[in-house]
């Protein structure tokens, strides 16, 4: 069995620049127990007393417990946004949202942006549902899970969508949401849709190759990566993937300079492990 290497983390969101978050790619045989850790450490977070019963059903995926000093934050603003009249409590579930998002907080921090919408459906509070959504559907390890909260990601982005349909941005993230469902060619035809519109755009151009991996197409893959590198040689993201797929294409002496280059330039410790491990594959 090929000896490869998993990198489980949260799907392609970022919105400004080219700091994109991991997607949650899998190529090797260490995904059961990865996915064991992230369910027990969620099992552990929820140990506490929820809010509600409607936060508590959208909190299995938050991770680890929030210390006394933040949970005391979050009560103050739960509390705020509960008392606040119909003037105030928009902007009240904003701060609540953007601190559990501070946290990692995801699904609550979803929860509290869709409160946001629903109360005014600006194309700015959609947006943010939609994103925290996202965000939420990135770390959701159960498959009914994952669904529901992909399912809330397109909702409110095509509610965004409707009022604007120049949000590129929105239907790349909408897009990748449909790779598990049972017409994963529609999120491939709105990535599609986006490069005709935006042939550079970055998080489009990202999924594209990212989808690419997951269907063993490593040289479209690296075309994709490519193509982002052509026009932002510092998103290292990019760089670190076209370094894998350079990897699994089996071009050792290329893909060794593309990921020496990524571990001179990338902090994040997830991508230094990875480097570490497919460096290892290249000595074989």
């Amino acid at each position: 069995m090929k000896k490869s290497i998993l990198l489980s983390c949260v799907l392609a969101v970022a919105l400004v620049g080219t700091l994109f978050s991991l997607p949650k790619v899998v190529v090797n045989n260490k995904g059961k127990d990865v996915d064991k850790e992230r369910s027990q450490s969620a099992a552990a977070a929820n140990a506490t007393a929820p809010a509600d019963a409607a936060e508590s059903s959208s909190k299995s995926h938050d991770g680890a417990a929030l210390s006394p000093d933040q949970q005391k934050i979050v009560d103050q603003l739960r509390s705020g946004f509960n008392q606040a009249g119909d003037k105030d409590k928009a902007v009240a579930g904003v701060k609540l949202s953007d601190e559990f998002a501070k946290l990692q907080k995801f699904d609550s921090a979803a929860f509290y942006a869709e409160k946001v919408a629903l109360l005014n459906p600006a194309v700015e509070n959609l947006m943010r549902a939609g994103d925290r959504y996202y965000e939420a559907y990135g770390f959701a390890v159960d498959e009914q899970k994952a669904k529901n909260l992909g399912s809330k990601t397109r909702e409110y982005y095509q509610k965004a969508i409707d009022q604007n349909p120049g949000l590129l941005t929105a239907k790349a993230n909408m897009a990748m949401t449909y790779v598990n469902t049972e017409n994963p060619m529609q999120g491939i035809l709105m990535l599609r849709e986006v490069i005709d519109a935006d042939p550079t755009n970055e998080l489009a151009l990202f999924n594209l190759g990212i989808l690419s991996m997951r269907s063993n197409q490593y040289s479209k893959a690296a075309d994709r990566f490519r193509q982002i590198l052509t026009n932002n040689p510092a998103n290292t993201k990019a760089k670190f993937y076209l370094g894998l797929s350079l990897v699994e294409l089996g071009d050792k002496e290329q893909a060794s300079k593309v990921l020496s280059e990524v571990k001179k330039e990338e902090k994040d410790p997830v991508i230094q492990q990875a480097i570490g491990e497919l460096e290892g594959r290249l000595k074989n």
